[in-house]
């Protein structure tokens, strides 16, 4: 549409649609440019939407986006960047700086793998940890690790997809990380799940639970569930009082910051509701972006 279009490669990851939900939409089980940016505010939104695409699917029928407009890593809030530039190898997740007050940085989960980007990143501060959430973000994680010399972390639970981590979360309890982050086991999406807590603040929760567009609360990706719908339900109800957070990062779903108050209000509210879910077939189309 207007000089834009979405190539067939694109298989629904909704990343594009929250980086630009005005200009892109979901049409047909993929994503569709709904209509041209109107000024320069819009077209910035649609090149993030273009440099984070883990297919490259968004394109400009005159030929390359403007590099130049790439936005990323780009900050979402005082202590935390988006990197962008998803990977196909991760399913397209969305990955994130921590910046910590000492002037290091943490990377949680991975953006595809390149020597300059991780060059951009580092350039906020050394990044000292690269912290994956499961199984299904690991990819990058080693490659990531070595060129920041950095510490590679994973749950036991799923350690057969990065068994040459340098730390192992074990068992259920919280782990202290470094200062001010811990790491909270959370099986149920996989074995080894973990959603990672920085400052009472910030939330990256993985593929356990992220906000949605459609309902406007937190959800749990309950067609996407790889390992046990009910032992989600159990990490959620043990994990809902003892954490506070105001900003949910999710790898897949979209971000969302709101009041501590009514983030606990709502995670104590999915804990609820994630009980009387049954187990389904898995369905990635079926996900509530």
């Amino acid at each position: 549409m207007d000089g834009w279009f979405v190539d067939d490669r694109c298989f629904n990851c909704d990343v594009a649609r929250q980086l630009a939900p005005d200009l892109i939409g979901e049409v047909g089980g993929r994503s569709q440019i709904m209509r041209a940016p109107r000024d320069e505010g819009e077209t910035r939104r649609l090149h993030a939407a273009v440099f984070a695409c883990p297919t490259r699917s968004i394109r400009p029928t005159s030929g390359h986006a403007d590099r130049r407009l790439d936005p990323f890593p780009m900050a979402l809030d005082s202590g935390v960047l988006l990197c962008g530039h998803n990977s196909r190898h991760t399913a397209g997740a969305n990955s994130y700086v921590l910046l910590r007050p000492s002037g290091t940085a943490m990377m949680i989960d991975t953006p595809r793998w390149s020597g300059g980007l991780a060059e951009r990143y580092a350039a906020w501060g050394p990044v000292t940890d690269v912290l994956l959430t499961h199984r299904d973000h690991a990819a990058h994680g080693r490659r990531y690790a070595d060129h920041f010399g950095a510490r590679l972390w994973i749950h036991e639970g799923d350690l057969d997809a990065a068994p040459d981590a340098d730390q192992v979360i074990r068992g259920l309890e919280p782990v202290e990380i470094g200062e001010g982050v811990a790491a909270h086991p959370l099986p149920g999406h996989t074995p080894g799940s973990v959603l990672y807590l920085a400052d009472d603040r910030y939330c990256f929760s993985g593929d356990s639970f992220y906000w949605s567009r459609t309902t406007a609360d937190l959800e749990v990706p309950e067609s996407v569930i790889w390992y046990s719908i009910a032992e989600l339900a159990a990490s959620l109800a043990r994990t809902a009082g003892r954490i506070r957070f105001e900003w949910v990062l999710p790898g897949h779903g979209d971000r969302r910051h709101l009041s501590a108050d009514d983030m606990s209000r709502r995670l104590t509210g999915l804990a609820a509701r994630t009980r009387q879910l049954q187990p389904r077939p898995v369905d990635f189309t079926a996900v509530r972006w």
